[in-house]
């Protein structure tokens, strides 16, 4: 019998490449950051990126992440902001060491962070160049290029940036839980297809067993008529014997008249005799053949006793069998009814 509910599956194995179509994610995630002119990149949940950057500054990029020093704070930074949209669940807003302003959103799956979208690289106010000139010096790049790059970083209001980081978070957890349940979908019809090729085949043993069954009842039947004839025969021998032994009876008379009889009538008794030994061979050779016929039942019968044994043991399999498909009959059910409920699950 299978394990129940096998069909089942732990989230907690389940990874954010799992569920979502990472292509199509990465569509998603270049229309929304060219939209709102917001950089975004998805990671897993060892912070690994499994999209390619979108709308990433030039700021970004080309100075604050092209220096060593810059980039050990961008992924300080990266880290800490991650760190708390991981705590609460939600989506955070952090202000870089840069000066930027990014955004980390949690991908959940039943209350765990199996990923991230991360992003902003975006102004929340008119920024002060002197600060970025300091920055430039600290981070070890050119002030003048740096301010010019900054010039092209897009600024918007903090309260815009919360409302896309919100609706990110929306979008990416909807596109988690449909995946999951999509996941689970395709996991489900998987073990129902092998369960189905599983009820298959062990109705084809059934078959298979019900036809051998058929034929040792067939080939039982036939020795049972071989018995039956058997039997009339040893009832003829019976009847030949039962002649026998009148015969004898009556000759035996005869011997006794003869007997009583004077003299030469002894001649007589003496044919008699001779036809009395006569009959008694005729009766051990009947004897013989009893006996034959009496092996060739017990034959019979012991191909007979071996047959219902072997019938026996092929009903035991196809109990079995049967046993089995109920097991499997009750999985697909169970499987079904999850099916019908993720079905009506809003």
């Amino acid at each position: 019998m299978q394990k129940q509910n096998q069909g089942m599956v732990d989230s907690s194995t389940i990874t954010l490449q799992d569920i979502i179509d990472l292509d199509f994610l990465q569509k998603f995630q270049d229309y929304f950051a060219d939209a709102l002119g917001v950089a975004s990149i998805s990671v897993d949940i060892e912070g690994n990126p499994v999209t390619k950057p979108s709308n990433f500054t030039r700021f970004c990029m080309d100075y604050t992440r092209g220096s060593k020093v810059g980039v050990a704070r961008c992924v300080e930074c990266d880290r800490k902001g991650g760190e708390e949209s991981a705590r609460t669940g939600k989506p955070s807003i952090y202000d870089c060491h840069a000066g930027l302003v990014d955004f980390g959103t949690p991908i959940m799956l039943e209350g765990r962070q199996i990923g991230s979208i991360i992003g902003g690289q975006v102004l929340t106010s008119t920024p002060d160049e002197d600060y970025y000139r300091k920055v430039a010096q600290e981070i070890g790049v050119n002030p003048d290029e740096y301010v010019a790059a900054l010039r092209d970083v897009k600024q918007i209001s903090r309260k815009n940036l919360e409302a896309a980081a919100n609706m990110l978070y929306l979008v990416a957890n909807t596109l988690s839980k449909i995946g999951y349940q999509q996941y689970k979908l395709r996991n489900m019809a998987g073990l129902i297809n092998d369960s189905v090729v599983q009820i298959s085949a062990t109705m084809e043993e059934l078959a298979a067993s019900a036809n051998d069954v058929s034929e040792n009842q067939t080939t039982l039947n036939e020795e049972i008529k071989n018995v039956n004839v058997v039997s009339g025969k040893i009832n003829e021998v019976m009847d030949f014997i039962k002649d026998i032994a009148d015969e004898t009876r009556l000759l035996g008379l005869n011997a006794a008249i003869e007997a009583a009889r004077a003299g030469e009538a002894g001649l007589g008794f003496g044919v008699v005799a001779q036809e009395i030994r006569k009959l008694s061979g005729d009766s051990k050779e009947t004897v013989g053949k009893i006996k034959e016929f009496t092996t060739i039942i017990q034959e019979s019968v012991e191909k007979t006793v071996a047959m219902g044994q072997a019938t026996s043991v092929t009903v035991e399999q196809q109990a079995a069998a049967i046993e089995e498909v109920t097991a499997s009959i009750q999985e697909v059910t169970s499987m079904a009814e999850q099916l019908h409920s993720m079905a009506n699950e809003k």
